[in-house]
């Protein structure tokens, strides 16, 4: 599934059946997983039927997977040419404010 034209609902749901996979693939139960991520049951059912969670209960799972490097790319700043590096360079640099003229 790809994600370009789902809800947010959609997307949250798409990652909890991931999540879920993932778990089932390393032979896990639900009660292991959530006891590996320091997390309580409750909250690794929610996360896996729609996906709802807090980011930092999705890092936790995801760290107790395993599955680390897959979130290294999520949020990254892609750069396709010259002129969007360049166009990302002007707006990191410090301006000043236009002066004040008196009249």
């Amino acid at each position: 599934m790809t994600f370009h034209l789902s809800t947010s609902a959609e997307i949250l749901h798409a990652l909890g059946v991931r999540l879920r996979e993932q778990r089932l693939a390393q032979s896990l139960t639900q009660r292991e997983l959530a006891q590996m991520a320091g997390l309580s049951l409750g909250a690794l059912r929610k996360l896996e039927s729609d996906g709802q969670c807090s980011l930092e209960t999705l890092v936790r799972v995801a760290q107790a997977l395993g599955l680390q490097e897959a979130l290294d790319d999520l949020f990254v700043l892609k750069r396709q040419s010259i002129a969007q590096m360049e166009q990302v360079d002007l707006v990191s640099r410090r301006q000043r404010a236009p002066r004040k003229r008196t009249s």
